[in-house]
């Protein structure tokens, strides 16, 4: 186990290297060396490298809304449903409510129903 680790040390963390991904990792890897689940304890190495966690964020977009949605040119051209459940019911029997939204107006629309 020792030298397993060893090796994943020197295929992942070396300066010749510079931290690849576990496929690149399992495929350099693979052409010298196997073990029995050795893509699955690669692929577990390099989640738990510190340096790659620290630095994968850089990688992402950032969070927010960064591109916002195109206005559609017409009324009811682009609509937005949703379904709220598990309210109370009402005297009618509704414990239900089905919002649907045109894009264009930001009119919104409350239809009640039961489940």
């Amino acid at each position: 186990m020792e030298l397993r680790k060893k090796i994943l040390d020197e295929a992942h963390t070396s300066l010749f290297t510079m931290h690849p991904g576990s496929n690149k990792v399992y495929q350099d890897l693979k052409q010298k060396f196997w073990w029995t689940c050795m893509k699955r304890e690669i692929a577990k190495y390099v989640s738990e490298c510190d340096v790659c966690q620290r630095v994968k964020a850089d990688h992402l977009k950032p969070a927010g809304m960064l591109q916002p949605l195109a206005v559609p040119a017409w009324k009811w051209e682009d609509i937005h449903m949703d379904i709220i459940v598990g309210l109370p019911r009402t005297q009618k029997g509704y414990d239900s409510i089905w919002v649907i939204i045109d894009g264009f107006t930001k009119s919104a629309y409350f239809i009640p129903f039961w489940v």
